[in-house]
């Protein structure tokens, strides 16, 4: 499936197209270049789904937890760009995170890429010439 993005006055409705071919699957991984849009799409997404926090990138962080205030669904949203070892990953017990049942948002999984669940969706943005994006994935997200 792919979901188009023309400009970010659309980015909302792109949230809640993903959001509706969500599944039941969990661990969305998101790869693309760098200013391609993943944080800004997951904090869309992440809106839809009810958080009123402030939600931006965990980059010092790693990962960061929100919780819908509409569902009191718990989501964590990761990014492994400043990984420097597995290590680190493997410190922070990743599984109690990606096995949790909780939504899992992932920004640059390919430097964990042998830690990913089976089941995790992988997610492509991708910047077009004009400015616009495109989110693919296989079949429902």
């Amino acid at each position: 499936m792919n979901i188009n993005i023309t400009n970010l006055d659309y980015i909302h409705e792109a949230a809640k197209t993903f959001i509706n071919a969500m599944g039941d699957n969990t661990v969305f991984a998101f790869y693309g270049k760098m200013g391609a849009g993943k944080t800004t799409f997951i904090k869309a997404v992440c809106e839809e789904l009810g958080v009123t926090d402030v939600i931006n990138s965990p980059t010092f962080a790693i990962v960061n937890e929100y919780r819908s205030d509409t569902t009191g669904e718990l989501i964590y949203h990761f990014d492994f760009y400043r990984i420097k070892k597995i290590e680190e990953v493997y410190d922070m017990g990743y599984e109690d995170y990606f096995y949790s049942g909780a939504l899992c948002f992932i920004e640059w999984p390919e430097l964990i890429e042998d830690l990913l669940p089976g089941d995790a969706v992988r997610v492509t943005i991708e910047e077009q010439a004009d400015g616009s994006r495109t989110l693919g994935f296989d079949g429902e997200a």
